[in-house]
């Protein structure tokens, strides 16, 4: 059997979670490489996901703690959205991708890690981007490290 070594990650995976919340937790550091915050919004901020489905997943989520849709305010809406439609724009120039996974999990039954703080995820596709190792091996290949992705995109942020 062949190995696939990925260093990176191994911090991510070594870490202790956060016995708070995540999402009210990153932006509160003011350290936004170290945090993969690609760009602060009024209401709402661009966050890398540290264990990405692929690379450049990216999430939407508002500043304010809140679960649902129906919490946000139209302001939070609305920004939420246009941070989507930007992400799009920014990974299409980055990564170039094929297509987009754009959706978000509310509630633990739905399979939300985080279920008490609503995040977006918008993931970039390739045609072929699954393969043997996530069926098999329970593994995501991913082809560069999270802070090469940080740069490439945060560029396109400014």
């Amino acid at each position: 059997m062949e190995q696939i070594w990925a260093p990176w990650r191994g911090k991510f995976v070594a870490t202790a979670k956060y016995e708070g919340c995540i999402f009210c937790e990153l932006p509160k550091a003011d350290k936004d490489r170290e945090m993969l915050i690609l760009h602060r919004g009024q209401e709402a901020f661009v966050v890398m996901n540290a264990y990405p489905y692929s690379a450049g997943h990216l999430m939407v989520t508002p500043f304010r703690h809140v679960a649902s849709l129906e919490s946000l305010s139209p302001g939070e809406r609305r920004e939420i959205f246009e941070l989507l439609a930007k992400c799009e724009t920014v990974l299409t120039a980055a990564v170039k991708p094929e297509g987009f996974n754009i959706g978000l999990n509310l509630g633990r039954a739905a399979g939300a890690g985080a279920d008490k703080h609503l995040h977006c995820h918008i993931v970039p596709r390739w045609v072929g981007d699954t393969n043997f190792m996530p069926v098999l091996a329970d593994t995501r290949v991913i082809n560069e490290s999270l802070v090469e992705t940080y740069d490439k995109l945060k560029e396109y942020f400014k």
